[in-house]
């Protein structure tokens, strides 16, 4: 007696998660958001916080970008004036490029306060810009119906009971490096290499001011969606008391998705500059630099194409994740020609391919030879890899095909079906099979997407 046939069902090929985000659905998803490194140092034009530990913050790179001392790093917060910083102009852009969040620098690990706060003098309120830079953000990208993400720095290299970084700390110390923590190396050198510690009095003092700020932020600037927090190596969970701060956190925003850089609390992974080897289980996303630094700097000139950054987006909500794309605004506030020109250009690919990127799955079993993705009903081949004559697929149920589309220009793509003869006799008439398509012109989209529609 044959065996009884099996039904295909489009939802087969939709990779399941087996992961919740309560409250923080919204990030599944998303796709593409955004990412501002930007404070006083922008004025100098070299990155921010890094010069100060005498070390590059390019993995590989030995020599220093911008050897500046302390002194003269800090130099120019006293005239940051960024007369030419318009919040709703970069909340328009970010709508552009079809960004679904934000996250904005509030403080980085160099300790300037873009945001008004009770716990420091040593910040945009302070200076003679005044104005409350976080809080102009936060209501632009709001008014544009973003989700708004809010960047904090554990550390304070400014603040004196961390203590403060100084000259004579330089060379950053070899512990803050992911080799320190590898098994080879202790007792090696690289192990005891440690930066100063606070004493008990100065490390309760400054956990009072972290803790401070962190409540001003999540109760000053209405809902914050997402909070990202760096720094996170230079302690330990316990030092941080990082279950003390979710408790804090969640107690303010109960709905704040949270990244796993507070460590062993966060809701999220967050892999930086390049592809993990495998990608991360669970909720997640890749942070990507424009350039190769993350705040404005002149001779930063070394700038991946629309090309490459579609790419690296289709890529990684394939593989399950979000792009957080970096910008940098300049001294004066003003936006990066180069980054706003890359942004509008995704803004334009986003227009016709959003529905293959934003809301979508990755695909499991789908035998193709590019990133695909699906939602209930379709799945996308981005043909990252320009087909010459024809496009394969493999794997799907071919007599459902009901349509096949070029996205960016709504084209119906013609196609055959084929199967492998003794396959095709044991199953009913939803059989999975071959779709060969002849390969449509290049549209001229940075990566063209073919849909294939079911019915």
């Amino acid at each position: 007696m044959a065996a009884p046939a099996t039904r295909v069902d489009i939802d087969t090929f939709i990779r399941p998660t087996d992961f919740t985000l309560p409250g923080g659905e919204w990030f599944i998803g998303a796709g593409l958001g955004l990412f501002v490194h930007w404070d006083h140092a922008s004025q100098q034009g070299i990155e921010i916080s890094w010069p100060l530990v005498g070390r590059s913050i390019i993995p590989g790179v030995d020599e220093v970008e911008d050897a500046v001392s302390t002194a003269q790093y800090y130099s120019s917060a006293a005239t940051f004036n960024p007369i030419e910083w318009d919040a709703k102009a970069l909340a328009a852009l970010a709508k552009r490029a079809g960004a679904e969040y934000v996250v904005f620098t509030a403080r980085h690990h160099g300790g300037y306060s873009m945001f008004h706060t009770e716990f420091s003098d040593f910040g945009v309120q302070n200076g003679p810009f005044g104005r409350d830079i976080t809080r102009e953000f936060v209501d632009a990208i709001r008014a544009e119906g973003i989700r708004v993400g809010i960047y904090f720095s554990l550390p304070d290299w400014h603040h004196p009971d961390y203590p403060a970084f100084q000259d004579s700390d330089r060379p950053y110390p070899e512990e803050h490096w992911p080799g320190a923590g590898l098994e080879e190396n202790i007792g090696q050198p690289i192990r005891e290499d440690r930066h100063r510690r606070a004493t008990p009095e100065q490390w309760e003092r400054f956990q009072s001011y972290l803790r401070g700020q962190l409540t001003e932020i999540l109760t000053n600037y209405g809902t914050i969606d997402l909070l990202w927090f760096d720094g996170e190596w230079e302690r330990n969970e316990e030092e941080w008391d990082t279950a003390g701060l979710r408790a804090l956190i969640k107690g303010l925003q109960p709905d704040v998705v949270i990244n796993e850089r507070l460590l062993g609390q966060g809701d999220y992974k967050t892999p930086e500059q390049a592809f993990p080897i495998v990608a991360p289980e669970g909720p997640w996303e890749l942070c990507l630099t424009i350039g190769d630094m993350w705040a404005w700097r002149p001779g930063d000139t070394n700038n991946k194409s629309v090309r490459s950054l579609v790419t690296s987006l289709i890529e990684v909500v394939s593989r399950g994740g979000n792009l957080l794309l970096n910008i940098g605004p300049k001294g004066d506030g003003s936006l990066n020609e180069v980054q706003v020109e890359r942004l509008e250009s995704i803004g334009d690919w986003m227009d016709r391919h959003r529905e293959s990127v934003v809301g979508v799955s990755p695909t499991v079993g789908v035998d193709f030879y590019g990133p695909t993705t699906a939602r209930a009903g379709t799945v996308y081949l981005h043909l990252v890899n320009r087909p010459v004559e024809e496009i394969i697929v493999r794997g799907l149920p071919v007599r459902r095909v009901s349509g096949i589309r070029l996205l960016a220009t709504g084209q119906p793509l013609d196609h055959t079906v084929g199967f492998e003869v003794h396959e095709l006799a044991s199953h009913d008439d939803e059989p999975s099979g071959e779709l060969r398509i002849p390969a449509p012109e290049p549209s001229g989209a940075a990566v063209d997407v073919v849909a294939i529609d079911f019915a």
